[in-house]
């Protein structure tokens, strides 16, 4: 039986401990844009001039130390896979929500591992500007929700959940992409993409 479908929600068993309602989300996060960073506000919310980077567009605190959580262990096994049907040029947008509920339901952020297959997402463009030594240090840091293209997927490393964005690239860019994710994945994989083409590739038969 094909995998089935599902509504942008995330599945209860994949949640943090502190789930929180959503329902006064009026609009998905907006994408990062450059700006400008100070020590008081490392991360402002306003756009500026400079030569700053901006944060993840899913960058929560969850502590009163002002510092996240370290990332909770989890048992490897098969995770379980959610389908978000979306077109390739809705299939950021998709994820961007998707990591929106994980961490309104209570993920870590440094839990949330971001692959898109075409466009790069807006937040990795940005932050491979200032280097790739910068930007992968970001990754090992585990503090935010990471965003990466497929294609550098065997670098990244696993992570509880795995949002995957199939949003264009090469024609195999899906075939290539979902079973390296799925390896990546420990707890939940979320596919943001064209059923039919996500069920051919994964042979998922839940």
């Amino acid at each position: 039986m094909p995998l089935i479908p599902e509504e942008p929600q995330i599945h209860e068993s994949a949640q943090g401990p502190r789930a929180t309602p959503a329902a006064g989300r009026t609009a998905p996060t907006p994408r990062p844009v450059p700006g400008p960073r100070s020590a008081a506000s490392p991360r402002p919310g306003h756009p500026g001039s400079g030569t700053a980077r901006p944060a993840p567009p899913a960058q929560r605190t969850h502590t009163s130390a002002g510092q996240p959580q370290a990332p909770r262990p989890e048992n490897r096994a098969v995770p379980q896979i959610q389908l978000i049907p979306a077109p390739a040029d809705g299939a950021l947008d998709a994820a961007d929500e998707a990591v929106d509920l994980l961490l309104d339901s209570g993920r870590t952020p440094g839990d949330v591992l971001v692959l898109t297959t075409g466009e790069q997402h807006p937040w990795a463009a940005h932050e491979l500007s200032f280097g790739e030594a910068a930007y992968w240090a970001q990754h090992d840091a585990r503090d935010d929700v990471f965003y990466a293209d497929a294609a550098a997927v065997g670098r990244a490393s696993a992570r509880p959940v795995v949002v995957v964005a199939i949003s264009g690239g090469a024609a195999d860019a899906a075939a290539r992409a979902l079973p390296a994710a799925l390896a990546k994945a420990t707890a939940l994989l979320i596919v943001c993409g064209d059923p039919k083409q996500i069920n051919a590739v994964l042979g998922t038969d839940v």
